[in-house]
């Protein structure tokens, strides 16, 4: 599997290749599911057994952002099921679970325009592109997911006609049942005949609105397991001669191991075996907790060529580029360099520190060899390049790999990487038995691949009656996608070069006739890699921010000023003025306590007012975030505002929290109350208002975290006089 440039341009040139050898690939796949005894498989995402139980494949990874609960919900409401009847399995790799949708905005992102977006697509099925992320589930597979219930539904009404001897459809499905005037069946009854009986084509699909479940706050199908204690993560794994492995690694860079203190970790009781690697270091045992005690005892010591990382030269490098560098430009509409040459035109620079994943699970990997064949266990937002990267470490081919992908523990991009997972294997190869490995909190930590630091200068020009007229972002930044693209296929990273992922969200959702949007490719020796909400949550914090103060340089109240642009974006004006009339907006004038801002990603708006004060520590505390979101049709009410309350939750906390400081290419935070998260005492009064739209379901997980840094930023200037343009925000910063 070849994730780059080349293989996401196919179809525009770069990958003819493919185009030649299309008609040699199959036009469809078959599922590669399993059945159960008494269970019969229907299609990819659906299988019946006699007893009734409904089970939906899920492609996506359950993080807690209810997969596990919306994906089967779309299922059995087309379906008819009872819910109390439905189960969750996590779907094998295959080419039928692709996220074509992810596969598309990634190349979009990458490469900026939508010339691959077919391509994308067809790559994804083609090499089983498995990918949890950008808020795609419901949106990649709702319709799939809708076909695969009425295609189950439409067989069940055709099995229980022709034992009736009526035409199908005068059969309909409700509550687990086949009924008609003829009577009632029950699925289990009719499971087996009726996984058999040709589909007619086209499978016809519910009206919208009929199936009875969708749109309904039901039940999460994961939580009962999950409170009881029988839920399975990758630490849970327990297998018949398990050892256990702690991990010591260099920092980024070309550091290798220098030097370790092997007869210091042979004192700790327990130890099995020591294993050496260029870039780390690991001590097994007959427990965890040995294993990290042998690898602490080891003090590895490791060498680096060049320079390492520390907060002074992160900031220097990214004012450097922002100033200097050579910047791609990812959007344009008008003349912006005319638009900005005169007038009243105004400008102001934002930092953005960089931000760690601070995952409740540390990143662990369960590997067992039998023969020529791998088993690994492990939490993973990205199954095929899982499976890939620990076939390459042990030296096998795909075939031979067989993923178990584990309920994640939080992490929203943390557990795209495979890092833990190649190591694991190495682990596994050398001491030939099987290995869990377990990343010290110190660890995961250290070696995050944190949303990068990040350089911005925005300019805009005032017009007559309080209008903007022209605009440019400039944001200097690494390339956090190519960096990540390069950790999962082990690709040596290449000269930095620009990303339209690294600008997305930048463009302002707002009518200015002249806007262009540059990005300035920069290194700084940070790991980086995909955070919630991705780019979005600092191009957010700079928009908003810079909307903020052109209003109070307009003199336009900054609801009002927002508003008069927002003509031909009548959703996010919607959620401005809900979240407004919702939080009692006071206009945010002096000696006010209120921020407010807005954003629209993945098909959702959302616009927020924040209350904030400052505590005697001189820490800012938010006191009230009023919300309200338009994320279009919704499958489970219940789950939106779950992930909109966490939203905001994730976001007071990387706006509030203490910055990590780099020191020797490494975050100095060794735990996380070095970190300075809230706590629940800490917590806001939510309030949130779910606008009912008919439009398209949008993204729910990620669409609440890029307003609320910017509405904080916001009412701290109406409460203090002092705009804070760096995040986290601090009184007495910058």
């Amino acid at each position: 599997m070849e994730f780059s440039r080349r293989s996401l341009l196919i179809g525009g040139g770069a990958g003819a290749g493919l185009l030649i050898a299309y008609a040699l690939w199959p036009r469809s796949y078959a599922p590669n599911l399993r059945a159960a005894p008494g269970e019969a498989i229907f299609n990819a995402f659906l299988k019946i057994g006699v007893d009734g139980r409904v089970t939906v494949v899920v492609p996506q990874a359950e993080m807690g952002q209810g997969v596990y609960t919306a994906l089967p919900q779309i299922v059995a409401d087309e379906l008819g099921a009872d819910w109390r009847t439905v189960s969750v399995e996590p779907a094998p790799i295959g080419p039928l679970y692709a996220n074509g949708l992810l596969a598309a905005e990634l190349s979009s992102d990458w490469i900026g325009g939508k010339a691959g977006t077919a391509a994308a697509h067809e790559y994804a099925r083609r090499n089983a592109l498995m990918l949890t992320g950008g808020s795609t589930s419901v949106r990649a597979f709702e319709p799939r997911l809708r076909d695969a219930g009425a295609a189950g539904r439409v067989l069940l009404c055709k099995a229980a006609a022709r034992r009736w001897d009526i035409a199908w459809e005068a059969c309909d499905t409700n509550a687990g049942f086949v009924t008609s005037n003829a009577g009632r069946l029950r699925f289990g009854e009719l499971a087996d005949e009726a996984s058999s009986i040709d589909l007619p084509d086209p499978v016809p699909r519910r009206a919208p609105g009929t199936g009875k479940l969708a749109g309904r706050p039901l039940p999460r199908l994961d939580v009962p397991a999950k409170v009881d204690g029988s839920a399975r993560f990758a630490a849970d794994v327990r297998l018949s001669g398990l050892v256990y492995a702690a991990i010591r690694q260099g920092p980024p860079g070309e550091a290798r191991l220098a030097h370790v203190d092997k007869a210091a970790a042979r004192q700790v009781t327990g130890l099995i075996a020591i294993v050496e690697q260029p870039r780390w270091v690991a001590a097994v045992a007959t427990n965890w907790w040995a294993a990290e005690r042998a690898v602490e005892a080891l003090a590895a010591r490791f060498e680096a060529e060049g320079a390492l990382a520390d907060d002074r030269a992160i900031e220097e490098g990214l004012a450097g580029a922002l100033r200097d560098g050579e910047a791609t430009r990812f959007h344009e509409a008008g003349d912006s360099e005319a638009a900005l040459s005169s007038g009243a035109v105004f400008g102001a620079s934002y930092y953005a520190a960089a931000a760690p994943h601070a995952a409740i699970e540390t990143l662990t990997a369960t590997a067992r060899f039998t023969g020529d064949r791998l088993e690994v266990w492990a939490p993973t937002q990205a199954q095929s390049f899982a499976r890939a990267a620990a076939a390459r470490a042990g030296g096998l081919s795909d075939v031979r790999v067989t993923l178990y992908p584990m309920l994640v523990g939080g992490g929203f991009g943390r557990n795209v990487e495979v890092t833990a997972i190649e190591q694991a294997v190495v682990i596994a190869k050398v001491v030939r038995r099987p290995v869990q490995l377990i990343w010290s909190r110190l660890e995961d930590l250290r070696h995050d691949t944190v949303r990068p630091p990040v350089h911005g200068r925005l300019t805009a020009r005032i017009g007559p009656g309080g209008t903007l007229v022209g605009w440019n972002t400039r944001i200097a930044a690494p390339a956090a996608f190519a960096e990540t693209a390069a950790r999962l296929t082990d690709a040596a990273a290449g000269p930095a070069s620009a990303e339209a992922a690294a600008v997305e969200g930048a463009v302002p959702p707002y009518a200015i006739p002249a806007v262009a949007v540059d990005h300035v490719p920069a290194q700084v020796g940070v790991a980086s890699g995909v955070w919630r909400s991705r780019a979005h949550s600092y191009t957010a914090f700079f928009t908003e921010s810079f909307i903020d103060e052109l209003a109070r340089k307009a003199g336009v109240e900054p609801l009002g000023f927002r508003i008069q642009m927002l003509g031909r974006n009548p959703r996010l004006a919607r959620v401005l003025s809900a979240a407004a009339a919702l939080g009692g907006w006071d206009g945010g004038a002096s000696g006010s306590t209120m921020g407010i801002a807005a954003h629209a990603m993945a098909g959702s708006y959302a616009a927020m007012v924040a209350d904030v004060r400052i505590d005697n520590a001189q820490r800012v505390r938010v006191t009230r975030i009023s919300a309200a979101i338009d994320i279009g049709r919704t499958i489970n009410p219940d789950l939106v505002r779950q992930q909109i309350e966490g939203g905001i939750l994730w976001g007071i906390a990387a706006a509030t929290g203490t910055q990590s400081a780099y020191q020797g290419g490494l975050p100095a935070a060794r735990t996380l109350g070095a970190l300075r998260l809230g706590r629940l005492a800490d917590a806001p009064d939510l309030r949130i208002e779910l606008l009912p739209s008919g439009e398209p379901p949008g993204g729910a997980e990620e669409i609440a975290v890029p307003p609320v840094a910017p509405a904080i930023a916001n009412a701290l200037f109406a409460a203090t006089g002092q705009r804070l343009r760096a995040l986290p925000l601090s009184i007495g910063g910058r």
